[in-house]
This record gives C-alpha cells, structure tokens and sequence, in this order.
C-alpha cells in the first residue's frame, strides 16, 4: 500500500494519540486491510469550511465526521471567540436535526464550549437550522452550531458555524475561524470535559418567540380567513419540519393539513427516500400520492434540517407538477411585492436578494415593481451578510436562490423553510381567494416578465482524485471558454475568483465587486447564461444554464418551454464538447 508520506503520517498520529480504542480499531482494520482508497480519502487532509460550514462522511480519520474534528473544530471557534471578545461574557447556541450521531456531535460540542467557559443555550431537543438563527440572535449570542448535514445522503453529518448576527460566518471572520481550527496540532489541546453549569437547556420558549414573530409578518390575513380550509400536505422527509411547520400554519390560521405520515417521524436513517431533499422528485413520492388521494391545493416538503422547501402544484389538467427552485422562489417574491404594493406599503425603500446563479426573471420582477434588487454570491450566508449590513438603511422584504431556499423578512440570516410553508400557503390562498390558482399565477408571470428555464447539471467527483478533476475542469474553463454556447455567441465572460468582468469582443475588463470566489459565467448574446462552479458541501461541480424567452398567453406554455428545453440541451452538449 503506498500512501503520501503526509496521510501516513496523519494516520499514525491518529493510531498512537490520545484516541480512544472504538476509533483506533476501526483505523487499524482499514490499514490491514490494504484498504488504499479509503484512507487516502479519510486522511488526505483535514475537513474545511465550505459554503455550509464543515460537512462530511461519518468516520474515523481527519476528513471526516467525528467526535474528534467536531471537538477540534469547537476548540478552534472557542479561541476565535475568547480572542475576538475579550474580557465579555460569551454565549453560543448549539442545535442539531434528525441525522444519525446529530445528537451526539450536539453534545460534544457543548462539552467543548462549556469546558471553554462559554455559556452555551442549548436546545433540548431536534430543532430547525432557522430557528437557531432566530436563537442566536434573540438571546444575544456570540456564535452558534448546528449539527446537520442538511440534504445529503445518511452517511453525512456536518457543522454549521454562525456569527453573532444569526449567520453563516463570511470573510474575515471564517478565515480567523479557520485558522484558529488549523492551530491545533493536537487533540489533547482540545477540551473535553463538560462544565454542567455552563450549559442552559432551551426549547418550546423559542419555538413560541419564533412563531410569533413568523406570523407577525403575515401580509394577506384576510385571504387566508376566508380560505382556512385550503387542503396542504406537508412532509418533514423524517427531518426537523414536523417540530414547527405544523404549528407555523396553523398558527397563520389554515386548518386543513394533512401530513405524509410515513415521514413524519424523524429518522437518520431516512428509510422511504434515496436522498432526503426536497430537490429529488423521488423524495417527494409519497407526498404526491396524499396529494392525489385528498385532491390537494398545494404539496410542501422540507428537507432534514428544514431550510429548504419543496412544492407541488395542480396544473390546469388536475395533475401535480413539482416547482423547481426558481419557480417557486419567483413566485413568492411576486407576490409579496404584489401583495406589499396592494397595501401601500411599497416606498422605495425596499429591497430583495437573489444569488448570481439564481434566476433573472427576479431581478425583471423588482424592476418592474421599483423595488431594488440585489446579488450575492451563491450561498445564503451571503444574503444573510447584505441583511445585517442594510440593516436600518432599508427594509428588506425576501429572498431566495435556486436550490430551494428562501427566506421572508429580517428574523433569520440563513434560509428558512418554516417561514417559506407558512408563506407559500398564504400565497396561494391568497391567488385561491382570487379565483386562480398558483399554476396559473406562475403562467401569468411568465406572460408579464419572460418565461424564463433553468436547469442544473452536476458532476459528482469523490475522493481526493476527484477533487483535482473538478479543479481541473475549472481551469479548462477559465483558460479556454466557449466560444459559443446553443448557437448563440459567448459576448462576457465573469470570472469571480480573479474578480473580472471580461467583454469578449473586445477585451475590454471591468472589475467585479464581489467577494472572490470559484465561480465562472459565460453570457451569450441572446441572453443566456451558464455557471459553473465547484460545490462548496459536496463532491461535485454544477453547471447552472439559464434561457429564456417572451410568452405571449397562457396557451402557448407548453410550446414555449419545450423550445427552451431544446435549447438548454444545445448548451449543454456544447459546454461538454
């Protein structure tokens, strides 16, 4: 067996330390089994913070998830802390899902904290990432942790790490964090035994501050009074949605929800679902066969740490027809604005969020409404990082990006599913009460702004090998782009890791204002856009294709949308050629 000298000798360290025997068994198994792959893949470097945090597979070794890179990676928070606050009393909240060890890791990262003398909030029972957020900062933390690896597979677990304003820690502040993690040579640096008195057990207190909250936001109460009775079907995918969503709608007032019993238990062992994401038209099976049977109004499921949401929506053929991400996050925003505006409440000093991979038909929506809207980059800590900084400047309303996240006022810095059902309900009651439905409210949308069609394609790339493939990949891109892209020529090329805008006709460079990150966009002369980037929490690169074209009625839907389909396709192979 030939390993790197430097994961031979990470794997020594780990079978002569101060390990216990459970986890040095499990090494020494792999290394008399000739078992190459598997230990490169477990040491070959130390688990890194991503777009959400420290996420991977369950295991022994430094790249992976268990007691001893969640201990190191709380001790290394903690010195972050003890050193950014001086002299302060700090206080953390640690939250985790339904995952498999979720509640373990939980406590280990309490009895870190606690040994630290950080006063840690911690709650009692499985809870939502959002509510945490929420926790953070009613309770005036410092920090936070949740123990979820949010959609990903049952061998996952992860670790989000949040800043004092409720959010997922951006730059400088995850460098610091990093680096302080990147201090510990050695696990006996590491402190492990709980101080009981440190730690303050937190619950249903919350859980009613946040629902009060939720539903003081409500914007078309009346819609929902009078369609109480709107027929929802909600699945948890056996995740944390079934502590809050429940209550969140009927606490908005609707009566009629019928939950996909099957999945209404938590399990980490997610046993009816291949993957438990709300992205997956697998994992929302069962829930379109209640849907059937109870002829619903509107179908929902929200993946294990409740962040993201899923729909489903009858067509004009009485069918269920799953929304993408883009879909449903355009059509909360529409009609928030729409509903904002009808009220009077729309001055100008609103705002709105997306991501840069999300779609443009939001930004064609907030053009058109006066409200402004704004960019970040992929991954809902950025849109968290704008609300705390327009904080007091300007008032904002939503925001959302296309893998299934959205979050409706300035509660939360992070997605919020439990916010979104209670919305994506009062949404459509509120287009029930109009004598439509929110399938035609989509069709509607599309007539007034384009219809515009995404799709995202990704490439799975395990392993260290994989990892040099995909950066590999991205540098072909960033050298060489296409030249052209569905036969439409590629006009700009934004490269958002060297932070420049490229005219490709010209040469002509602008900067970008964004942060710096592994992100490549090809737009084309009519309008469409490619992305490219490597995923921040999983083992693959996504390419996010965005067409789009007018829709003169209704009817013509189905033709339309089948030309743009063609059309991502084109693009597609062309990207692979």
């Amino acid at each position: 067996m030939q390993l790197e000298p430097s994961t031979l000798e990470t794997i020594n360290q780990w079978l002569n330390g101060n390990y216990d025997q459970e986890t040095k068994n499990e090494i020494q198994q792999l290394v008399d089994g000739d078992a190459y792959t598997e230990l490169t893949d477990a040491f070959y470097r130390d688990l890194e913070f991503g777009t959400g945090g420290l996420r991977g597979i369950m295991g022994a070794g430094s790249n992976r998830i268990n007691k001893y890179t969640i201990g190191t990676a709380t001790q290394g928070l903690s010195n972050y802390l003890l050193k950014k606050y001086p002299g302060k009393v700090i206080k953390v909240a640690i939250a985790h899902d339904s995952r498999n060890n979720s509640d373990y890791f939980a406590k280990i990262t309490a009895d870190v904290f606690s040994a630290n003398g950080i006063k840690v909030y911690f709650f009692k029972e499985l809870r939502p990432t959002p509510e945490l957020s929420f926790a953070i900062r009613h309770l005036g933390c410092r920090s936070g942790v949740m123990l979820t690896a949010s959609h990903n597979p049952k061998e996952y677990n992860g670790y989000k790490a949040y800043g004092w304003d409720g959010g997922q820690f951006t730059a400088p502040d995850d460098a610091e964090v990093m680096n302080e993690v990147a201090k510990i040579r050695s696990i006996d640096e590491v402190k492990f035994d709980r101080v009981e008195k440190n730690i303050q057990l937190i619950g249903e207190d919350i859980d009613q501050l946040y629902l009060d909250s939720i539903t003081a936001l409500s914007v078309s109460p009346e819609a929902i009074a009078r369609q109480k009775d709107l027929k929802i079907v909600y699945s948890p995918i056996h995740g944390t949605g079934i502590t809050l969503v429940p209550k969140a709608l009927s606490q908005f007032g609707f009566t009629n929800l019928t939950l996909v019993e099957q999945q209404s238990t938590p399990d980490g062992n997610f046993p009816t679902v291949v993957y438990p994401n709300p992205e997956e038209k697998e994992a929302m099976t069962l829930s379109l066969q209640k849907a059937n049977e109870i002829d619903a109004d509107l179908v929902m499921a929200t993946d294990p740490d409740a962040d993201r949401v899923g729909i489903a929506v009858k067509n004009n053929d009485g069918q269920f027809v799953l929304l993408n991400g883009n879909q449903t996050g355009s059509l909360l925003i529409n009609y928030l604005l729409t509903a904002w505006e009808e009220k009077g409440k729309l001055n100008g000093n609103q705002y709105i969020v997306k991501t840069i991979v999300t779609t443009n038909l939001i930004e064609a929506i907030a053009k058109a409404k006066n409200v402004t809207c704004y960019n970040t980059l992929t991954g809902f800590k950025w849109i968290g990082k704008l609300i705390t900084e327009m904080q007091g400047k300007k008032t904002f309303i939503v925001g959302g990006e296309e893998s299934y996240g959205y979050s409706v006022g300035e509660l939360v810095r992070d997605k919020d599913a439990i916010i979104s059902c209670a919305f994506i309900a009062e949404m459509t009651a509120y287009y029930k009460d109009k004598g439509t439905s929110l399938y035609n409210a989509l069709l509607d949308m599309f007539v007034d702004y384009g219809l515009y069609k995404e799709e995202l394609v990704s490439l799975t790339r395990k392993g260290k090998t994989g990892a040099e493939e995909i950066k590999a990949m991205m540098e072909k891109f960033r050298n060489n782009p296409p030249a052209a892209l569905g036969g439409s020529k590629v006009i700009t090329l934004k490269d958002y890791e060297l932070g420049i805008e490229t005219d490709l006709n010209t040469g002509t460079t602008t900067p970008l204002t964004l942060p710096k990150s592994d992100v490549l966009q090809f737009i084309t002369a009519d309008g469409s856009i490619v992305s490219a980037r490597p995923s921040g929490t999983e083992p693959k690169i996504k390419f996010y294709c965005s067409v789009n074209a007018p829709l003169s009625d209704r009817n013509k839907f189905e033709e339309v949308n089948k030309q743009l389909g063609d059309k991502i396709q084109s693009v597609m192979t062309d990207l692979q050629a």
